[in-house]
């Protein structure tokens, strides 16, 4: 039995809804995004799962724990698998931040590897962080299935670093709705994509929700 990764984007937040950069802020899930943790949890139940490794913040806890509760497993949770820091950028929107921010903005959306938002994190700074996670999952579990609940951009990043994709086009290549899996096989040969931002678990009125 190999070693297979499954990278769960939390559910639907406000932030997800609006657009506004939320990052570091402690936000909560909508009701809709707590049924597409339930969703999630119900399709994948039957897995047999070795560990759940979770960011500390309340949106992926709670969109961990349904399936934490369904099969009996505590979560493992890393810091290093937190969302960017968006540092003054957060709680804003796009457009507030091209106004008050723009020459920090057009840097960041040019490359958002090597440039951070105002007083926040770059791309390589999050792909560090989160690798950290990945070397102690790879070292503790050497098969099975194993979930990772985490943000927008963290999972994004990883997958690039994993893939051999430049961590500066994280926005522009990989695309990741909330309560959205992907799959990768840590293979003989290196890491294999087998699903990438899936939602095929939620049903539908969840699946077409605009902006998740």
């Amino acid at each position: 039995m190999t070693l297979k990764i499954y990278f769960l984007r939390h559910g639907e937040t406000i932030s997800s809804q609006t657009g506004t950069y939320c990052g570091t802020l402690d936000v909560d899930l909508t009701p809709e995004g707590y049924l597409m943790a339930e969703d999630f949890a119900k399709t994948y139940e039957s897995l047999p799962w070795t560990a759940v490794f979770c960011s500390p913040m309340h949106r992926t806890i709670a969109t961990a724990k349904p399936l934490c509760d369904r099969v009996g497993l505590d979560m493992k949770l890393r810091d290093g698998l937190k969302e960017i820091a968006y540092g003054k950028w957060e709680g804003k929107m796009p457009e507030e931040v091209n106004r008050e921010f723009h020459d920090d903005y057009v840097r960041w959306l040019s490359d958002p590897g090597w440039n951070a938002p105002t007083g926040g994190e770059k791309g390589v700074d999050i792909a560090r962080r989160s690798f950290q996670v990945l070397d102690e999952i790879e070292r503790t579990c050497s098969n099975g299935n194993i979930l990772v609940v985490s943000h927008k951009g963290t999972i994004r990043i990883i997958l690039c670093e994993l893939l051999g994709i430049d961590i500066g086009r994280f926005r522009d290549r990989i695309g990741m709705p909330a309560a959205s899996v992907s799959i990768v096989e840590m293979a003989e040969r290196g890491p294999l994509l087998h699903i990438m931002g899936d939602r095929s678990h939620l049903r539908k009125e969840l699946r077409d929700r605009v902006g998740s």
